[in-house]
C-alpha cells in the first residue's frame, strides 16, 4: 500500500487574502486560469480575409427593388383570388448576405422551394416560414382564421401541406416573372420544395446573394417568405438591374438618335460603275492617244462592280432606258462584297 506521506509533494497554490477574509485574484491569477487576452490577436490575411470576412461589398440593385414593389401589388391580388381573404403583402427589405450566413439562419421547420430561371439557366431559393405555412393551409382548408396562432409540433410537413404551399409559391414566382418583364423576359418554374436547406444548396457558403423578404398577413396570421437571388445568377441582367429607374439608357437620347438617323439617310453620295479594271506600265499610259481602244474583258452581260468612295456596294448590270445609260442591282447592298 503507498502513503502518498512517503512523497514531497508541492503545495497548492494558495489565493491571496483580504483583510475581510475574502479571497481576492489579482490579474495574473487571471490570466493564468483563462489566459492572456491582452495580446495580438493574429489577423487572416490573404483570401481568407477576404472569404471569412463578414464585411460585405456589394452593388445596390435599384431596379431589383422596383420589382419587388411591383410584385407586391400583383401577389396581394393574387392571394386574394386564392383564398378569398383579406391579403396584405408588403416588402420588409431588400439587401444581401453570404449564402452560408442566410441559410443557417432559416428557422426549423420551414419549406426551401428551389427555382430556376429558364433564360439564364440560373437557380434562386424561395424559403416559407412555418407561420406563413400553417395560415396559408388554414386559409385554403376553409379556416376563419382570428384565434391563436398555430404552435410548432416539430413535425414534417405533410404532402397536402407542401401541394397547398407549392400553389402559392407558384403564384408568387409567376408574379414576379411579370415585374420583371420590363427588365427583361424570363420564365421561372418551381423545381422542388425542400424541408431541409441542407439539400437546397444552390450556391457556396462564401457567395453573396441579394435577399428580398416579403410579409404576408391574413386576418391576424400569417408571416414572411423570402426571396434569395445568388449574384452569379443575377449577372445577365446585373448591368439592367444597376439602372436608377424603369428604361434608363445610360446617357443615350433617342430623340437625337432618331434625328441623326433620318438626316443621315437624305445624305447624297457618288455611286461609281466600275466598267473594268486593267494594269499597264506608266510609258504606255503617257503613250495613249485620243481615239484609241483599251480592252478591259468585259462583255455586255458581265456582272459589274457598284462602288462608293473606293469601298464595292453590290453587282450590277448595264443597259440602257429612256435612251440614258442605267444600270440595274443584281443583289442587295447589304448582301453585296464589301471589299475596299
Amino acid at each position: 500500500m503507498i502513503d502518498l506521506d512517503d512523497f514531497d509533494l508541492p503545495e497548492p497554490p494558495v489565493a491571496p487574502m483580504g483583510a475581510d477574509g475574502d479571497v481576492r485574484f489579482d490579474q495574473s491569477d487571471i490570466d493564468a486560469l483563462f489566459g492572456d487576452f491582452d495580446g495580438p490577436v493574429a489577423k487572416k490575411k490573404g483570401l481568407r480575409a477576404v472569404i471569412e470576412s463578414a464585411v460585405i461589398s456589394h452593388e445596390r440593385l435599384p431596379m431589383l427593388e422596383v420589382v419587388c414593389d411591383r410584385m407586391v401589388r400583383a401577389f396581394a391580388s393574387s392571394m386574394r383570388s386564392l383564398t378569398t381573404d383579406a391579403i396584405d403583402v408588403s416588402l420588409e427589405n431588400v439587401t444581401s448576405i453570404r449564402f452560408g450566413e442566410f441559410m443557417n439562419r432559416v428557422m426549423l421547420p420551414a419549406m426551401v422551394g428551389v427555382f430556376k430561371v429558364q433564360e439564364w439557366e440560373s437557380f434562386g431559393l424561395v424559403t416559407v416560414e412555418s407561420s406563413l405555412i400553417y395560415a396559408v393551409v388554414d386559409a385554403l382548408l376553409g379556416g376563419r382564421g382570428g384565434g391563436a396562432p398555430t404552435l410548432i409540433d416539430g413535425r414534417a410537413f405533410t404532402t397536402i401541406e407542401t401541394a397547398l404551399v407549392s400553389r402559392m409559391l407558384g403564384l408568387a414566382l409567376k408574379d414576379f416573372s411579370t415585374a420583371f418583364e420590363p427588365i427583361e423576359p424570363i420564365n421561372i418554374d418551381l423545381e422542388r420544395i425542400e424541408s431541409n436547406p441542407r439539400f437546397a444548396a444552390i450556391a457556396g457558403t462564401s457567395n453573396i446573394c441579394a435577399i428580398a423578404t416579403f410579409r404576408v398577413d391574413m386576418l391576424g396570421r400569417g408571416g414572411e417568405f423570402t426571396m434569395v437571388f445568388p449574384y452569379a445568377t443575377l449577372e445577365p441582367v446585373r448591368h439592367k438591374l444597376l439602372q436608377r429607374f424603369m428604361g434608363e439608357k445610360s446617357g443615350r437620347d433617342s430623340i437625337w438618335e432618331a434625328h441623326m438617323a433620318s438626316e443621315i439617310r437624305k445624305t447624297n453620295v457618288s455611286v461609281n460603275v466600275v466598267l473594268g479594271e486593267k494594269a499597264m506600265p506608266i510609258a504606255e499610259l503617257k503613250a495613249l492617244e485620243v481615239g484609241q481602244t483599251i480592252a478591259l474583258h468585259k462583255s455586255p452581260d458581265d456582272a459589274l462592280d457598284l462602288a462608293c468612295g473606293g469601298v464595292t456596294l453590290a453587282q450590277a448590270q448595264i443597259g440602257q432606258r429612256r435612251g440614258k445609260v442605267a444600270v440595274r442591282l443584281i443583289n442587295d447592298v447589304s448582301q453585296g462584297k464589301m471589299k475596299s
